[in-house]
């Protein structure tokens, strides 16, 4: 985290091994290669306690190489201070995006805009869907996906 940080973006699924993982490294190598890596805070989480301590998973460690991003994450589940520390947390679908809202109700000092991701993609796909039980191509979909949002968001917030 950089000590001169302005900015700071949470992304979020369900078990943090899969989308959300991916989504903070595709925003953390665009924000790099934009030369504002230095100005935001990035990072990633889950609703669920399920994968807490595992990396990623391998299929979209392998989608990342395949992109030469460099993926580095151990899972963790959202907390308390994310919601006062962060000033957007953005999910990948309707459940996490329910989650979100019911735990910031519990937090006095909620200053994170919570948006699904998918808000932000120009080909108006709202939902990034789990691809957890799926192949490799829908680890790919998920990446795509992740790109179009992360770089709009980027613009958005430049």
């Amino acid at each position: 985290m950089a000590a001169n940080s302005t900015k700071s973006v949470l992304f979020v699924c369900l078990g943090n091994i899969c989308r959300s993982p991916i989504a903070e490294a595709v925003f953390r190598k665009m924000a790099t290669d934009a030369d504002v890596v230095d100005k935001w805070r990035i990072d990633s989480a889950a609703t669920s306690t399920y994968e807490i301590g595992n990396p990623p998973d391998h299929r979209g460690q392998a989608c990342m190489k395949r992109h030469d991003v460099l993926m580095r994450h151990v899972a963790r589940q959202v907390t308390k201070e994310d919601f006062m520390g962060f000033g957007y947390i953005l999910c990948m679908d309707e459940s996490n995006l329910r989650d979100l809202q019911r735990k910031a109700n519990s937090v006095k000092n909620c200053k994170a805009k919570i948006e699904l991701l998918g808000s932000y993609d120009p080909q108006k796909e709202l939902i990034i869907k789990d691809p957890y039980y799926g192949c490799d191509e829908d680890f790919e979909n998920v990446y795509e996906q992740c790109v179009r949002c992360c770089r709009a968001f980027l613009e958005s917030n430049s």
